[in-house]
Formats: C-alpha cells, sequence, structure tokens
C-alpha cells in the first residue's frame, strides 16, 4: 500500500469550495468556479457529454488526477448531492467509500463505481480505500468538512487546488477550523494556465 492520500478541489480567490446550499450547486457561481474543467476534452469524455473539448495542461491535469485515483473516500452531503446529479455510470470507475453514520448495503452502478458505507469513522474508511487502491493513491473526494477531518487528524500527504479567477464572498471555506498548529505546507509545484492555477503542496506534520 505505497499510495498516497490526497485531495483535489476547485476553489475561489476568497478561499470557497462551494456554496453552503445544496440547492446552489449547478448554480452560476458554481459553474464560474468549475469553468476550468467542464470543456476539457477528458471530463467531458469521462461523463460521456460527446465528442471534442479542450486538451492542454488543464486537460492533462483532470486525467492525470483520475488516472492516480485508485479509491476515494467523501462524506454523506457530497454523496447525498452527487446521488442527485451523477448519471448512472457515476464519474469514479473505482469503489468510493462514503463515511457516514447511516447503514446502506453497497451500491454497484454501472462503469465500474461502487458506493460503500463506512459507519465507523474517517480512518476506518480510509483504511478500506487503501486496501482497494492497491498501489494507486486515495484521493478524499469531498466536501469541505471530510477533507478537514482528514487534514486535521494528519492523514493528508498532498493535495492541489485550482484557483479559479471568482469571488463567492460565503459559503463552504476549505480550511475553516484548520488546525494550523499541527499542519506545515511544502509547495511541491504551481502550474499557471490561461483558466485557473494549479497549486500542489505536500502536508508535513508541525
Amino acid at each position: 500500500m505505497a499510495g498516497k492520500v490526497f485531495f483535489s478541489v476547485s476553489m475561489s480567490l476568497d478561499g470557497f469550495i462551494a456554496p453552503e446550499s445544496l440547492g446552489d450547486l449547478m448554480g452560476q457561481q458554481w459553474m464560474e468556479l468549475q469553468a476550468w474543467i467542464l470543456p476539457q476534452r477528458f471530463f467531458r469524455e469521462n461523463l460521456k457529454l460527446g465528442e471534442g473539448g479542450e486538451e492542454g495542461r488543464d486537460n492533462d491535469i483532470a486525467r492525470e488526477t483520475f488516472e492516480r485515483t485508485g479509491a476515494s473516500v467523501m462524506g454523506k452531503r457530497m454523496f447525498d448531492a452527487g446521488e442527485q446529479m451523477w448519471p448512472e455510470e457515476a464519474p469514479f470507475h473505482t469503489p468510493v467509500f462514503v463515511v457516514t453514520h447511516e447503514k446502506r448495503d453497497p451500491w454497484e452502478r454501472p462503469g465500474g463505481t461502487t458506493f460503500h458505507f463506512v459507519n465507523d469513522g474517517i480512518e476506518t474508511a480510509l483504511d478500506q480505500a487503501r486496501q482497494a487502491a492497491g498501489d494507486r493513491d486515495v484521493r478524499i473526494a469531498g466536501g469541505g468538512a471530510t477533507i478537514l477531518e482528514y487534514v486535521n487528524a494528519g492523514l493528508i500527504d498532498e493535495f492541489t487546488i485550482a484557483l479559479s479567477p471568482v469571488l463567492f464572498g460565503s459559503g463552504i471555506r476549505l480550511f475553516e477550523g484548520v488546525d494550523a498548529g499541527r499542519v506545515a505546507l511544502e509547495p511541491v509545484r504551481a502550474e499557471p494556465t490561461q483558466r485557473v492555477t494549479h497549486l500542489t503542496y505536500a502536508v508535513r506534520e508541525r
């Protein structure tokens, strides 16, 4: 089990990764936040939105993030939103472990995605995801509260932010409540494109 644990999110310039209300997902601000990835060829092919699309560094990063991921972990809030919005063939194509208090049998979708519901905490979910991922990486898919739990528990090795040229003003902040006395960051890479700036950091214990 040599893979890393990472997260990769789009973030507004004022530090938000999602609107406060699930009802505002897919709204104007959300679409502006995700505008860098929506036209990419890999994204369109993965969600079966049709042929064509942009190619370039943004497209490469979207594909590389997908290819490195052997399993994902997410919180119940993200799953509830995605259950309504994802196509029948969910876009993960790997096992996904949902941290929840809900007891539910695994939910298998076409295309290789199976959602497993974990009732005994973030570490158990990560252990199961590591086993499923093998030598590939585990992605903490979201949402913000779940990512923060993993950061504060010292379980994140690396993360990438696609810093988007949009302001939210309010919503879910990525690092609201972070244990800053415990977490230190080491810059790995900064890659500006015409749409966003991709920032990658290694996480170290302070």
